[in-house]
């Protein structure tokens, strides 16, 4: 499936928090306030290039470093495509193509920033299992890299943390001073950084800032493979009238978060003047769990709406799989307190603009 341009800006973060939020507002003044060099590793991803469009669109200089492995220079177009083309966003954005494991390359790469949001790693809880070197090697190795060049060039960290760390929690409400043990070598090796920060914060008096983000989703988002997260892979085959594969009995539980709200939060991150928040972690969701037979039933009524037609969508079932945690919802209490942070998107509106955008990009 190959992305067009049509319709690109319509669902993407920065337009969202441009219109809905003042808590976000608030935030995004304090952005366009000040001139800022801003390295996004990991920029041409899903996440990665919502920020990427954001930071443009305030007027920030920013620098991308990704390998390409699993985002996209598509994804940078779409970005620049959402910004005015009379705001200069071209000649401020600069990509980089290496790899976090590369500590030369992260260090080119950082040269004069003063903010770093990362958000390069091997993201996928299954392919952790299948190669556990890899995951270490590029999450929490390519970690240490990026603080290293941090503690070396003053930059803030703001980092991409993950509710995988809670492990086998029992809460079903996740809160940030009780993990369980971890499922998987990728929420090992994610809460291996969170360690990592609060070390060098502690150490070495770092602004560094870990924001466990809960099930994120969007525009953007790659549809495609084994590991494909699980609303664009339903979108996907809803629209080519496959089955809905639902691993286990549909009950569990996920806190589906909107890509804007995440964009928000390391804008928030980045900005905050309590150092107080420096070695912490923040859940970043919405505080509402969904199990995935109602998702299934809100994507199939959105995907309806979008496309004019009433085919039924299918869905089938397999096994439980090997590391996923059963219930998991965010405590956001945290994040309000400290970073001011607020959902901007809820689920219902950020399916529809989700399911609208793959149905005019996405072919």
């Amino acid at each position: 499936m190959a992305p067009t341009p049509v319709g690109a800006a319509a669902t993407a973060a920065a337009e969202w928090l441009l219109r809905v939020s003042p808590a976000a507002e608030r935030v995004l003044d304090a952005v366009a306030a000040a001139s800022r060099r801003w390295l996004v590793t990991g920029g041409a991803g899903f996440v990665g290039s919502h920020l990427v469009e954001t930071l443009l669109r305030l007027g920030q200089e920013v620098v991308v470093l990704d390998d390409l492995s699993t985002g996209y220079l598509r994804n940078l177009e779409l970005a620049l495509d959402g910004c005015d083309g009379g705001t200069g966003a071209p000649d401020r954005l600069s990509f980089y193509r290496g790899d976090v494991r590369d500590a030369d390359g992260v260090r080119r790469a950082a040269e004069g920033a003063d903010v770093i949001l990362h958000h390069a790693a091997l993201v996928s809880v299954p392919r952790s299992i299948e190669d556990p070197r890899a995951a270490h090697d590029i999450n929490t190795s390519g970690f240490l890299n990026v603080l290293e060049v941090a503690r070396a060039t003053g930059a803030r960290v703001v980092f991409a943390a993950s509710s995988a760390s809670y492990g086998d929690d029992p809460a079903d409400v996740k809160t940030e001073n009780r993990l369980g043990t971890p499922l998987s070598m990728y929420a090992a090796s994610k809460t291996a950084n969170e360690t990592y920060a609060a070390a060098y914060a502690r150490s070495y008096g770092m602004g560094v800032v870990g924001l466990r983000y809960f099930n994120v989703f969007g525009a953007r988002q790659d549809p495609m493979g084994a590991y494909a997260a699980v609303i664009p892979a339903w979108v996907a085959a809803i629209s080519a009238g496959r089955s809905c594969v639902v691993y286990g009995d549909g009950l569990t539980t996920r806190d589906f978060c909107h890509v804007a709200n995440v964009v928000f939060a390391n804008l928030a991150a980045a900005t905050c003047d309590d150092r107080r928040i420096f070695g912490e972690m923040f859940n970043i969701g919405t505080g509402t769990p969904t199990t995935l037979l109602d998702l299934h039933e809100r994507i199939a009524e959105a995907y309806a709406r979008s496309s004019g037609t009433s085919t039924p969508a299918k869905l089938s079932f397999g096994p439980f799989r090997a590391g996923d945690v059963q219930h998991s919802c965010a405590d956001i209490g945290k994040a309000r307190r400290l970073l001011g942070y607020e959902p901007v998107v809820g689920l219902e509106h950020g399916l529809e603009a989700t399911v609208r955008w793959f149905a005019s990009n996405v072919v």
